[in-house]
């Protein structure tokens, strides 16, 4: 997957300026040039004010140049070379500075599912490199299943159990049942032969030592995925996450360890990013902050667990509320007492917890929906329930409470849902198999490409900012911000330095033609209506294919993607995606592909910079000329 970096001031080589584009793209660059296809008015204008802050040789040329009062005026090929080749000749303009004082449920975070994996959910390997790729990439939430480790092994140990463990299926026992701990009617011999005598119970884990003890591990459970330490996971986690950006750090815990494992965890974590951890304000958790304030911090998101009630009654966590009764405290003292019953984590473990509690979800109308700092985690499935039975309600919670969705388990091949979907019904946390380059993570790239991994939401899906008052309203999404009908129409021209599918290795042999897909709202995302494929990823709701060409430098002769009076169009939240694939028999294969924001798309003649397929950023580039309205 691509850096999400921001678009470099070059894209081309150093050559020459006449050498740094094919034959097919530089042709059509001259007809520009030349006046037979001029620049529409406004990029004409944009051309001008990148000359007025070029190099003195650059505007020497457009000093001798003739008058320039409109499009159709004679452009100096060097100029124009010069600005195609640089950031405003991209297709994609960069975004503004991202406003970082809004709470942090009115963002959308750059997230991901089963982040230590590596292919598939069954089989596939497990690396803590896995945690450091997407942290590098933009990714600020990640997630990880922690289970009960074994007691560490000599090498001689170790090495007779991995030949005698090899391949084998390893469901995840409680350590109780494990073998290692002798047979169950050893313990009763044991009990009845000592009549009278007690049975000593072991007591948590208090040395600092880790010379001998079992750790907790990381994998995914009751599958073939082979394990990492959870202590390692920590450590990479701590090296990578703030290389790239310093704002915050979700870490999603999935807890299917013992208790005392997660004693464990917890002097692991407290080790591992001492420094780094939110602390709980003073006063309890009143309303969520923002990501400004917590920059440089990871925020741990675990099952909330309401600590032992002492004869002081503490703070309510809910958001107060001058038309609130005094039934709210009594409200929270039923969350935390049925929390406390169920709870299998152990209070110090949940306390890490501070603005990110997770709590299972009942329904909107619970009592834990009205606590600030809650966040649900719902299944896809699950998700597309509460849409159709609860849909506004649904949308006005997304704007002031966090939620996260994720993929379905039945989902082996670490293929994703459509992210789209999700965001536009106010989820903040999407959490998709990075692990696969499907329109799912097309679509998560178009989102968050160029960006710090945290993106303000617009305007009418925010939620109220710092000390307002919030809580839920029968608001929908319909209701929330002006759907607007869009004309769009994508000319492709050529392409030039493509990259070839995985494994190919001859150019003479390739094909390839461009698929032009418009991701956008459907009808039913806003009535509550039945969403087509239950949110699933797949293709764009409007579609173009163009004729096939040959080789890596193709001239598609201006062929015309046309999308026409498309209506309910929200910017900010719809997607153009661009695939280049390989006319094959049979399955046509992916050879690069692209996914831009349509407010992030700028009109006139640009290159589309592509992605290779396996999803990191190539020497690719599609010339088009792009014209858009909306009305």
């Amino acid at each position: 997957m691509s850096s999400y970096s921001t678009v470099p001031t070059k894209h081309f080589s150093n050559l020459s300026l006449s050498q740094s584009f094919s034959p097919a793209v530089l042709t059509h660059l001259k007809s520009i040039a030349s006046n037979e296809h001029p620049l529409p008015a406004s990029q004409f204008q944009e051309l001008q004010s990148y000359l007025s802050k070029a190099p003195d040789d650059l505007k020497s040329d457009s000093q001798n140049a003739p008058s320039q009062t409109s499009s159709h005026d004679w452009v100096n090929l060097e100029q124009l070379l010069e600005y195609m080749a640089s950031a405003e000749g991209d297709a994609m303009k960069p975004l503004p500075d991202t406003d970082l004082s809004y709470p942090i449920s009115n963002y959308y975070i750059n997230s991901s599912h089963n982040t230590y994996l590596t292919g598939n959910q069954l089989y596939s390997e497990s690396s803590t490199d896995a945690y450091k790729n997407v942290l590098l990439r933009g990714c600020r939430c990640i997630e990880i299943d922690v289970w009960d480790g074994d007691e560490k092994l000599s090498i001689a140990e170790a090495n007779e159990k991995a030949a005698g463990n090899k391949h084998k299926y390893r469901p995840q026992l409680p350590r109780s049942l494990s073998p290692r701990h002798g047979k169950l009617s050893s313990v009763t011999d044991s009990t009845n032969s000592s009549a009278g005598q007690t049975l000593s119970m072991p007591t948590p884990w208090q040395s600092t030592s880790t010379a001998a003890r079992a750790e907790p591990r990381v994998l995914h459970g009751y599958t073939l995925t082979k394990e990492i330490a959870f202590r390692d996971v920590c450590v990479a986690i701590r090296e990578a996450a703030f290389v790239t950006s310093d704002l915050p750090v979700i870490v999603s815990l999935e807890v299917h360890a013992g208790k005392e494992q997660q004693e464990v965890m917890v002097e692991i974590i407290e080790q591992t990013w001492n420094g780094l951890l939110v602390k709980p304000p003073a006063g309890g958790c009143e309303q969520l902050p923002s990501p400004g304030e917590l920059r440089g911090k990871i925020l741990i998101k675990v099952k909330y667990v309401a600590p032992e009630r002492t004869t002081t009654k503490a703070p309510s966590l809910r958001r107060k509320d001058t038309t609130s009764s005094s039934s709210d405290s009594d409200n929270q003292g039923s969350v935390d007492a049925k929390q406390k019953k169920k709870s299998s984590i152990i209070e110090p473990l949940s306390a890490l917890g501070v603005y990110t509690r997770s709590y299972h979800f009942k329904d909107l109308s619970s009592p834990e929906a009205a606590v600030p700092c809650h966040i649900f985690s719902l299944s896809e499935k699950k998700f597309m329930d509460v849409h159709e039975s609860h849909g506004p309600t649904l949308f006005s919670h997304n704007r002031n409470y966090l939620m996260r969705a994720f993929p379905s388990g039945t989902r082996i091949t670490s293929s994703n849902l459509n992210p789209a979907v999700f965001w536009r019904k106010g989820v903040q946390i999407v959490a998709l198999n990075w692990q696969k380059y499907d329109a799912g993570v097309m679509l998560n790239e178009g989102m968050f490409a160029g960006t710090v991994g945290w993106v303000l939401k617009p305007s009418g899906y925010r939620g109220h900012k710092q000390g307002q008052q919030s809580g839920v309203s029968d608001e929908s999404q319909s209701d929330a911000i002006a759907h607007k009908t869009l004309s769009l129409s994508i000319q492709i021209l050529a392409a030039q330095e493509l990259p070839l599918p995985v494994g190919d290795r001859k150019p003479d042999g390739f094909r390839p033609y461009v698929k032009c897909e418009l991701h956008i709202e459907q009808p039913e995302e806003r009535t509550g209506g039945s969403i087509e494929g239950g949110g699933r990823s797949k293709d764009g709701e409007c579609k173009f294919k163009s004729r096939s060409s040959r080789g890596i430098e193709p001239d598609f002769d201006g062929e015309r993607a046309e999308f026409a009076k498309v209506p309910g169009v929200v910017e900010e939240l719809s997607f153009l995606r661009f695939k280049i694939q390989d006319d094959e028999i049979g399955k046509d294969d992916l050879a690069a592909w692209a996914c831009i924001r349509l407010d992030r798309l700028k009109e006139g003649y640009r290159f589309v910079h592509l992605l290779d397929a396996n999803g990191d950023r190539s020497r690719g580039a599609l010339l088009v000329k792009i014209t858009k309205s909306l009305f």
